[in-house]
């Protein structure tokens, strides 16, 4: 196909926001539709936002010939379905965190997207970003030696009320909302999933972890930890230590156009900033799924890489369920 490719929002979701000017800044891309429950919902998002076309349901807007590629925003709980109808209608689908809530899920899902033919991507944005490519060849590079350990920390307090995060039957929790980060983080670095997992949870009245902590283990002994929580003030960092250095990143998930380097310290202990290019966070993502509909490149977060992603998570909130260490399959 050629450019520009017409995006569809399927929901009226915040993270729109954040998506919306990265599609509207990149010059093969174009907003063309919104869709939402009832027509006056996607008439009045449409107005607000200056989206020319407006749906009353999601079916009507896959059917359209005027979409190439959609965004799911919607619940966890519905990325699957409406990611393998988007698919089965010929629409390339880019997919909000988390892809699935388990393994059936997302093999369904591949083999919708191998059936249609069409791009179907993960949104995990900072992954696409300079910040994340420049840690991840340093570590290619061997400049840390061997890296053995990596902490990640994601948190922020959660208000309450009716959001899905925190209701167990939408898959809420902050292990799937926030955790998924340095736990993908660390499949980036490390190149697998783990071998072995350990999580505690600390629940809330409805059932779904307020806080998760993680303990994974990988071939050779190394090993990554986190920390997820609704229940903290809002805090983001990434360590990776190595045998020969250590990078630190203030800002490895979001907001990192407002630090422009990580740290790196040698193994004498001298610590230096690392720049990286600047570049709006959610339009790398944008580029990123543009250069695999338009080129037919690979795209930086993997399908087996999701499908990682989703195992451990099941692993980890069994572990916690058991009490014990769960060794994935």
């Amino acid at each position: 196909m050629n450019a520009p490719i017409r995006w569809g929002l399927l929901s009226t979701a915040r993270i729109n926001r954040r998506l919306i000017p990265a599609i509207r800044s990149s010059r093969r891309s174009r907003l063309a539709a919104v869709a939402s429950r009832s027509k006056d919902s996607a008439d009045a998002y449409a107005k607000e936002w200056g989206i020319p076309l407006a749906f009353g349901s999601y079916e009507e807007m896959l059917s359209s010939d005027a979409i190439d590629a959609v965004y799911i925003s919607l619940p966890n709980h519905l990325h699957a379905e409406w990611s393998i109808r988007a698919l089965q209608a010929g629409k390339h689908v880019l997919c909000e965190k988390p892809f699935a809530l388990n393994t059936q899920e997302v093999d369904r899902m591949l083999q919708a997207g191998l059936a249609s033919g069409c791009v179907l991507m993960e949104a995990f944005m900072y992954r696409c970003h300079p910040q994340t490519r420049t840690v991840l060849q340093w570590v290619g590079s061997g400049r840390l030696g061997e890296v053995r350990d990596v902490f990640g920390v994601f948190t922020f307090k959660q208000s309450g009320g009716e959001d899905y995060r925190l209701n167990p039957a939408q898959g809420g929790g902050s292990l799937w909302d926030v955790g998924v980060y340095p736990i993908s983080f660390a499949q980036a670095v490390y190149g697998s999933a783990p071998k072995k997992v350990f999580g505690k949870a600390d629940l809330s009245p409805s059932g779904v972890d307020l806080t998760f902590r993680g303990l994974m283990e990988y071939p050779g002994g190394r090993t990554a930890q986190f920390l997820a929580s609704f229940a903290l003030p809002f805090h983001t960092r990434m360590s990776l230590f190595g045998t020969q250095g250590q990078i630190e990143i203030e800002r490895p998930f979001i907001g990192m156009e407002n630090t422009g380097y990580f740290s790196f310290t040698n193994a004498a202990g001298e610590t230096q900033k690392v720049s990286y290019p600047q570049k709006e966070l959610y339009l790398c993502e944008v580029e990123e799924m543009e250069s695999a509909i338009l080129e037919g490149k690979p795209t930086e977060v993997t399908l087996p890489q999701t499908r990682d992603h989703i195992r451990t998570v099941e692993a980890l909130l069994a572990s916690a369920r058991a009490g014990q260490p769960v060794e994935l399959a």
